[in-house]
Order: C-alpha cells, then structure tokens, then sequence
C-alpha cells in the first residue's frame, strides 16, 4: 500500500509500513491467552501457544519481557503477567 504526500506543490511517494512491534505483540498475548498461559505452572513456549515465527523478533520480545507484559521461565516458556 503507498500514499501519496504533497510537499510544497511537489508529489511524494511514501510506502506504508505496518507497525510490526504492536502486530507482534497482538499476536502473543491473544495466543498465550488462549493458551491460558498465565502462571509459571500454565507457562508455554511459543511454539507451544501457536506462535507464529516463535525465534522470529526477539528484541520485540525482549521489549515485552522488560515491559513487563511477558514474564520468561528458566525453563524458556512465557506467560502473561496478569
């Protein structure tokens, strides 16, 4: 998808991009959430809980995980922080 932005009479060709963090981030809390991961006993790797490119955007993950939405086990399973 492109849009077009008018700059001082001149036309420019700018590409969308979606906002991948936040898609990412969408995305794992619906699947743990449907996975009822929400407590180290319940946690749940990634490919466990359906997500998709489970090694993929790991410091968008890392994000989650200092921001406090995810929690990480020693084991390497995640659960929301809920």
């Amino acid at each position: 998808m492109c849009g077009i932005i008018v700059i001082e009479g001149e036309l420019s060709n700018m590409a969308f991009f979606p906002p991948i963090p936040l898609i990412r981030k969408n995305h794992i809390i619906k699947k743990l959430t449907e996975s009822n991961a929400f407590s180290e006993e319940t946690a749940k790797t990634f490919t466990e809980a359906g997500i998709i490119n489970p090694n993929g955007f790991n410091k968008i993950n890392e994000r989650l995980i200092k921001q406090k939405v995810l929690v990480k086990t020693k084991d390497g399973k995640y659960y929301l922080n809920k």
